[in-house]
């Protein structure tokens, strides 16, 4: 048995699903986007596959991510019309209803939005999210549009005022220096203090990719994250939880440092993100990090759930999944 003292790290088992990886941004680190002669839009059949798939493996969230904007995109239409859907966000819809139907709660990173489609979205989900990544105006968002500080500040508190539960973060290693990180690091502060709405904001590493404008870029070295997540846990209110990315970085040092949460892990899906990082292994997860009490949680927080901000629809099962102190009730002995 655990010994309670010990300190409480937490994760979640997710299945990610892609909703499209069109997107009107072109940033310089990634391969997520598509060009629209070979972009997709994830088929029904694929997409319940995938929920069946993580509804058997024991998983709670369903994790729907896209590009930003995809009908500002020329082709986007004839995706659509290929696929028989008439309007994306009404298909979000019906993907996350699915979802709910399985028995996983949808968390959803859509991009920018308007607040009429966050609202049409916001009763299926039980949170959230998009990386604000930084607040300085850096080369690699040169051709991102979707990119600019101020647009995703706004975005996060349109969402913090709708009371969505919320995750954010910043990247790492991207052309940024430390100063912008605690710059950025205190916005997202800011916008917690006056909303209430920030579950956790995940601090993630460059991984560069082949083909990109930053594939020779360094990746930030061990110390120079565990001085961010150091910042972070000093600037971020305490009830935020600070995520790592257990697949990019050895979590171990960042926990010392104050990380308190690993994100989202997978035994069905890759990291669609960095699909060339592996997620590690639950039960080896729990055996390196024997030295504190790890714990299951669902994509929304305790707190959120006892205030009650998660989606609507989303609470039946909530209620379902969650046990008397919020984290998933199943218990795991490894």
């Amino acid at each position: 048995m655990k010994n309670l003292k010990m300190k409480t790290l937490t994760y979640s088992k997710n299945i990610f699903l892609p909703v499209t990886d069109l997107c009107r941004n072109h940033c310089g680190y990634c391969s997520f986007r598509k060009e629209p002669k070979d972009a997709h839009l994830i088929s029904r059949s694929r997409a319940l596959l995938l929920l069946e798939q993580g509804a058997q493996a024991g998983c709670s969230e369903a994790l729907f991510t896209m590009g930003e904007s995809p009908w500002s995109v020329l082709g986007f239409d004839s995706i659509l019309a290929v696929a028989g859907v008439a309007d994306l966000l009404d298909y979000l819809v019906e993907l996350c209803e699915l979802a709910l139907e399985l028995g996983l709660l949808p968390h959803t990173n859509a991009g920018l939005l308007v607040q009429e489609d966050l609202q049409r979205l916001q009763p299926y989900n039980a949170s959230m999210g998009l990386m604000l990544e930084t607040t300085a105006l850096l080369e690699v968002h040169a051709k991102s549009p979707g990119k600019r500080p101020d647009l995703r500040l706004q975005y996060m508190a349109m969402a913090g005022r709708l009371k969505i539960p919320f995750t954010t973060g910043i990247l790492v290693g991207i052309g940024e220096s430390r100063r912008d990180r605690v710059e950025a690091l205190t916005k997202i502060a800011n916008l917690h203090r006056a909303f209430g709405h920030i579950q956790e904001v995940i601090i993630q590493p460059l991984d560069p990719k082949p083909g990109t404008a930053l594939e020779k870029a360094p990746l930030p070295g061990m110390m120079d994250l565990c001085w961010t997540v150091e910042a972070a846990r000093e600037i971020v209110p305490p009830d935020v939880a600070i995520q790592v990315p257990p697949n990019l970085v050895d979590p171990r040092p960042l926990v010392a440092a104050g990380a308190t949460d690993l994100g989202g892990i997978s035994s069905v899906t890759l990291d669609g993100i960095n699909p060339d990082r592996a997620w590690p292994d639950e039960e080896d997860l729990h055996r390196s990090l024997s030295d504190y009490n790890l714990r299951e949680r669902l994509p929304v927080y305790p707190r959120f759930i006892d205030l009650g901000w998660h989606g609507r629809k989303t609470r039946s099962l909530v209620n379902s999944l969650a046990g008397e102190d919020g984290l998933r009730v199943k218990k795991y002995i490894f």
